[in-house]
């Protein structure tokens, strides 16, 4: 077995044992019925372990519900395969986009349906680039693809950033990664700038500007780093 592989048990061991000793005592609801105070849309990194949510985003639920306790937190994942088809740039640009779209059209339905819920969007690796798309006030397209504009999502209504109170990426994609990629690059909507945080751990060469290359051992230790504790802390100060 690997390094990589031995890490990735060893956090999910981790993770699991996080778990199993903070979910039995949930939080209590106060928001209006079929609402909950905080709403997270998560979405996990590449073929990453413990789907839907991933590990690290097993983990911030964790860090999220320990920190907001009194309030009431729904924790969903964002349906989209976060394959690791590359090599195929139209299916994975369909299927990554189809993860977009997810996240906002969920992100529209509770606003619509919960409009005093605080909803908190948040990713890791290839799920922190998906939603820094979700929230991006347009979007880019190389000119070779550019038959496929009409697949792009439409950027959110402005109206919408008034129910997201805080967006939390975890190892997101460099601009040089995304470039070498052969991906366009993306920049949060100015709305979201404001409540919005990422964490890149020391050394991690997916999102500190490093060359294209397999993720490395640091990009794997979100779950268990800390930062989860401090995205947590992020969060309530804005809900």
């Amino acid at each position: 077995m690997s390094v990589l592989k031995r890490l990735l048990v060893s956090v999910s061991c981790a993770v699991a044992v996080i778990g199993g000793l903070t979910a039995v005592s949930p939080a209590p609801a106060s928001a209006a019925p079929g609402c909950a105070d905080v709403h997270v849309l998560f979405a996990r990194g590449t073929v990453e372990t413990a789907p839907p949510l991933g590990l690290t985003g097993i983990a911030f639920e964790q860090s999220l519900r320990n920190t907001l306790r009194g309030k009431s937190v729904r924790v969903e994942a964002v349906d989209y395969r976060a394959a690791a088809n590359f090599r195929n740039e139209l299916a994975f640009a369909q299927q990554f986009v189809q993860g977009v779209k997810d996240q906002q059209a969920r992100t529209k339905q509770i606003a619509a349906a919960c409009p005093d819920t605080d909803i908190v969007l948040g990713g890791y690796s290839q799920g922190a680039a998906l939603t820094e798309y979700t929230l991006a006030d347009e979007y880019t397209v190389p000119a070779k693809y550019s038959e496929y504009r009409s697949y792009l999502p439409t950027p959110l209504p402005d109206s919408i950033s008034e129910h997201v109170s805080a967006v939390v990426l975890f190892g997101p994609p460099s601009d040089r990664f995304l470039r070498q990629g052969g991906a366009p690059s993306v920049e949060i909507g100015k709305a979201y700038r404001g409540k919005t945080t990422d964490y890149c751990a020391q050394g991690d060469n997916i999102c500190n500007g490093a060359s294209l290359a397999q993720p490395n051992a640091q990009h794997l230790l979100y779950p268990v780093n800390g930062m989860t504790d401090s995205a947590a802390r992020y969060v309530a100060r804005h809900v």
